[in-house]
């Protein structure tokens, strides 16, 4: 099943059995590609969108040193372009960052559900919000947070993604991002999160290793990241995911 983590969990918006297999139909075909392989390029003119079935992808913008900051980053079940249906082209490359498989929906199949499935349309919408909403999240990390911070609040939000997919048990999962990686995730140079990583390694709050993240202490990961899941939409929590209170 292609979509079996599209909405998971979401908030309001699980899909029907109906909009599930009609979500399904629309699917042209499946992709796999390789780790570290742009799928989209800024300025393509866009004929379809892509589900992501395996692996992770990043959305990412280079300066014109060739530096590269990456503004999202998806798991499985996130619909990564769905917002290329309406603009047609993009503002930002896609990539993988693991090896990963995409199911294909051509925008023509997307007319059709918007033409005579108000419900669905309402959910695919959703998602696009909800991209929105992380950005956010996003955009108060790299404003607000310090190094340690940052790290935190992302490795938590990945951990309550990749639970409410059900690929994380709540305090270990696989990430398959490198220290490189999550410095261009936080606007950081990969020296300084080496020494962010040893010092929350050190401080009993997690480790990171060999694309595998444990956390040792998830109260103190999520008060050191001032990590709050509501902007996820998450149906039910995990409860090890649970904001920090306020």
């Amino acid at each position: 099943m292609y979509t079996e983590h599209f909405l998971r969990d979401k908030r309001g918006a699980t899909l029907t059995d109906e909009e599930r297999a009609r979500l399904e139909g629309a699917v042209a075909e499946v992709r796999s590609f390789g780790p570290r392989t742009t799928i989209v390029r800024a300025g393509d003119t866009l004929h379809q969108s892509t589900l992501l079935i395996e692996g992770i992808l990043s959305r990412y913008i280079d300066d014109r040193n060739g530096l590269r900051q990456l503004v999202a980053v998806h798991v499985p079940g996130d619909f990564v372009d769905l917002h290329g249906y309406p603009l047609r082209t993009l503002d930002h490359d896609i990539g993988t960052m693991t090896a990963a498989k995409v199911a294909v929906v051509p925008h023509r199949n997307l007319d059709a559900i918007l033409r005579d499935d108000p419900g669905l349309t309402r959910k695919l919408w959703f998602s696009t919000l909800l991209d929105a909403a992380v950005h956010r999240a996003w955009l108060f990390r790299m404003g607000r947070l310090d190094a340690a911070g940052r790290v935190a609040h992302f490795l938590c939000e990945m951990n309550a993604r990749l639970a409410s997919a059900g690929l994380s048990d709540g305090k270990r999962f696989s990430l398959g991002i490198t220290q490189v990686d999550l410095a261009e995730i936080c606007g950081l140079t990969s020296v300084h999160v080496n020494r962010v990583m040893r010092q929350l390694r050190e401080d009993r709050l997690c480790i990171f290793r060999s694309s595998l993240v444990e956390i040792l202490d998830m109260r103190r990961l999520i008060e050191r990241g001032q990590f709050d899941p509501d902007y996820l939409y998450m149906e039910y929590p995990p409860e090890s995911a649970t904001s920090q209170p306020r």
